[in-house]
C-alpha cells in the first residue's frame, strides 16, 4: 500500500524518511552516507514546490495520512538540506559533542 500520495509515487523509495520528529529526523541523518542523502536531496528538492503545493490544500491539523507522509518526507528534505549543500557531512563541523535537545516542537 502506498504511503505518500499518488502524485508523489516517485518518492515511495525513501519512505524510511518519513519521519514524524526532528530527533527521528536527525538520527536518520547522522546514520545514512553522504551518498544517500545527495541522492534524497537530488530526487526530492525539485518536488518541495509540488509537495508545498499538495499538502496547502488541506488544514495543518487535519492533513490526509498520505498528505503527513508527505510532509514528514520534506521535513527531512530541509534536515539533510545543510549536509547536502554547506557541509559535506551529515554532522555539524566543529560542533564536538554538542547537541541540541527539541523541547517541544510543532505537532503536524
Amino acid at each position: 500500500m502506498p504511503l505518500l500520495p499518488t502524485e508523489f509515487a516517485d518518492l515511495e523509495r525513501f519512505a524510511d524518511w518519513v519521519l514524524p520528529t526532528e530527533p527521528q529526523r536527525y538520527a536518520q541523518r547522522l546514520a545514512s552516507t553522504m551518498p544517500e542523502m545527495q541522492e534524497f536531496y537530488d530526487i526530492a528538492f525539485p518536488r518541495l514546490e509540488d509537495a508545498i503545493a499538495y499538502c496547502d490544500k488541506f488544514p495543518l491539523d487535519d492533513l490526509p495520512e498520505d498528505a503527513r507522509a508527505l510532509l514528514h518526507l520534506m521535513q527531512s528534505l530541509v534536515n539533510v538540506s545543510f549536509p547536502v549543500e554547506v557541509w559535506k557531512q551529515a554532522r555539524v563541523p566543529d560542533s564536538g559533542a554538542a547537541m541540541v535537545h527539541l523541547i517541544r516542537e510543532p505537532v503536524v
